[in-house]
């Protein structure tokens, strides 16, 4: 069926009444290709995100979209997880252990985006979210 024709090749040149028939036919066997494969990929995105797609005729450009449509959601996510990471501040709700492991799986989700914090970094984060009276009271043991 030639499914990925349309994804490994550039779209040939449309073809005139004077193309030879191999020139007819390779394009046929491409934009069917192109119009199988969009139909397929536009039935796997989800729906939550398939409005925000632009809509295009070839398959190549819908996966483009797709792609930049993600990056652009992973720079939003990004910011969202250290907006949280540097307003986090420990509460007396879970021990101090449960709060130092959810800023460890933050900095492990931003991690995942190709965002670094170093240790030292996250340390300084994990001391200034304790509440002062917590520390004195450790340092005085």
């Amino acid at each position: 069926m030639d499914l990925d024709l349309a994804i490994c090749e550039d779209e040939p040149t449309k073809p005139t009444n004077k193309s030879s028939t191999t020139v007819k036919v390779a394009y046929d066997r491409w934009e069917q290709s192109n119009r199988v494969s969009l139909m397929l990929v536009k039935s796997h995105v989800s729906a939550s995100i398939r409005n925000s797609i632009p809509s295009c005729d070839k398959v190549k450009d819908y996966m483009k979209a797709i792609e930049e449509q993600f990056v652009s959601s992973d720079k939003t996510l990004a910011s969202t997880l250290m907006n949280k990471l540097s307003g986090m501040k420990h509460n007396s709700s879970r021990n101090v252990c449960e709060h130092i492991m959810k800023m460890r799986d933050i900095v492990a989700r931003l991690k995942s985006l190709e965002i670094e914090i170093s240790s030292s970094f996250l340390v300084h984060l994990i001391l200034n979210s304790l509440p002062g009276d917590l520390l004195l009271k450790k340092s005085n043991k």
